[in-house]
């Protein structure tokens, strides 16, 4: 039977534990990796939480990948990475695809506006000039 988005979420929800900011800014202290996989259009849009690393959730496993000519150098097997997007959805799978790969210690931190409602700082949105 084929698999359906929400079959995906829930083994991704299963294999990745959902954190607060709390927590995350906790992890963050100690080396954690908070990592934002919106598209660059989100972050234009509503800005980005401070700290945080960029890769698009559509370029993901290239980055993380260490034999890649793509390999991001932030992203390290023994590094705890704390994912985010706009709303969890994409975090949870993006953790679980992660897990996969061999990373020990992932956490979905949710959306942005966890992030925020939390206490998380964030930069401004871009301005478009209009």
């Amino acid at each position: 039977m084929p698999l359906t988005v929400k079959d995906m979420l829930e083994a991704a929800n299963a294999a990745v534990e959902r954190i607060d900011t709390a927590k995350a800014k906790e992890l963050m202290a100690k080396g954690a990796l908070l990592l934002d996989v919106r598209d660059a259009p989100e972050l234009e849009r509503s800005g980005r939480a401070v700290g945080s690393h960029h890769i698009p959730r559509g370029m993901l496993e290239f980055r993380a990948d260490s034999s890649t000519q793509f390999h991001d150098p932030e992203l390290q097997k023994d590094r705890v990475i704390i994912l985010h997007c706009a709303s969890g959805g994409r975090a949870a799978l993006a953790g679980k695809l992660l897990k996969d790969m061999g990373y020990a210690e992932v956490y979905n931190l949710g959306g942005l506006a966890d992030w925020k409602n939390g206490g998380g700082e964030v930069t401004e949105p871009v301005d478009s000039g209009m």
